[in-house]
């Protein structure tokens, strides 16, 4: 194995089912140089393959010697491969990530779950800062629970300060908890009842619609009638809210969490979501965690492509067969 080079710039990409984040991060986490483009979701694996190596190669400099891909989807970091995913991103699951893109940029490659690689970035803060209320207990590392709500429900789990992969990479794949909000609604995997398929964006859009018999293109738009006191907007916000609040009430009581973490494009359409998902997860918890409250992810919005450029530090490297400059 070709040797790591701690002190190099690190190309992060965050591949998401709308947009692709590249970011090139020096050794102290300090953004260099970032750029982002559309995901060609519905294009096939090849062409998503192919705009990564795009958003590399405009974020790349001299000295750059790895990539880490923070992706939508089972990602096994050990194979380098998609083990499984929704339709959101066609053809996804299945596909050779870590190999296909080393073999299009010429560098060494580590790959992980986008929610993964982002929550990592949590384990990584100083101990006093670790948890929901006043760090992780007995010093023995963070207990973690984060969820990111967007165009799908991800999640991540780390228990004593390690993340938990599990079985072919699934660990933490909150949105495929089964869910009473959602009973009976299919969801993207293929089952019915799951978590996802009433709390990401057009899980809630959609519930609006079904409610309402008012169309509507986005989240944002039903958002926005919900700030204009339309009863069935604010309706299927709270509910998803709320679904999601008892989902990692739950998940907080089972695992004995000192941290939990809520990211991703949902909760930023504002209170009348955060409220309501922080009123249902108090809700559920047992006394001994009566204080403990979601917060935002401490990375912001760069939280995964941070999280992505930290991968080839941690998580094995898969080298090109043949060296290159990027395509």
């Amino acid at each position: 194995m070709t040797a790591r080079h701690p002190h190099a710039p690190v190309i992060g990409l965050d591949l998401g089912g709308t947009k692709i984040a590249a970011a090139l991060v020096a050794e102290d986490g300090t953004v260099l140089d970032r750029h982002s483009l559309p995901t060609p979701a519905t294009e096939g694996a090849e062409a998503v393959l192919d705009a990564l190596a795009e958003a590399a190669r405009a974020v790349r400099a001299p000295g750059t010697t790895a990539l880490g891909v923070a992706a939508a989807g089972v990602i096994d970091p050990a194979t380098g491969t998609v083990t499984s995913a929704t339709d959101t991103i066609r053809g996804w699951a299945g596909t050779a990530l870590a190999a296909g893109l080393a073999a299009r940029t010429g560098l060494p490659v580590a790959c992980d779950n986008d929610v993964r690689a982002a929550a990592a970035t949590e384990l990584a803060a100083p101990h006093g800062e670790a948890a929901g209320h006043g760090g992780a207990p007995h010093g023995g590392g963070t207990t973690l629970v984060y969820a990111a709500v967007g165009t799908g429900v991800g999640g991540a789990v780390a228990a004593a300060g390690r993340m938990l992969h599990g079985a072919a990479g699934i660990a933490g794949h909150l949105g495929h908890l089964p869910s009473p909000e959602a009973d009976g609604l299919p969801c993207t995997c293929g089952a019915t009842g799951h978590l996802e398929a009433i709390a990401a964006g057009p899980g809630i859009t959609a519930h609006y619609t079904r409610m309402s018999g008012v169309p509507a293109d986005r989240l944002e738009t039903v958002a926005a009638r919900a700030a204009g006191g339309e009863p069935h907007a604010t309706a299927a916000i709270v509910l998803g809210a709320e679904a999601v609040g008892r989902a990692l009430g739950g998940l907080a009581n089972t695992l004995g969490a000192d941290r939990v973490v809520v990211g991703g494009g949902v909760p930023r359409i504002g209170p009348l979501y955060t409220e309501a998902l922080a009123a249902a997860f108090a809700a559920e918890l047992m006394p001994p965690l009566r204080e403990l409250r979601p917060v935002p992810p401490r990375g912001g919005p760069d939280a995964a492509v941070l999280g992505a450029a930290a991968l080839p530090r941690t998580l094995p490297l898969h080298h090109p067969h043949t060296t290159g400059a990027l395509r």
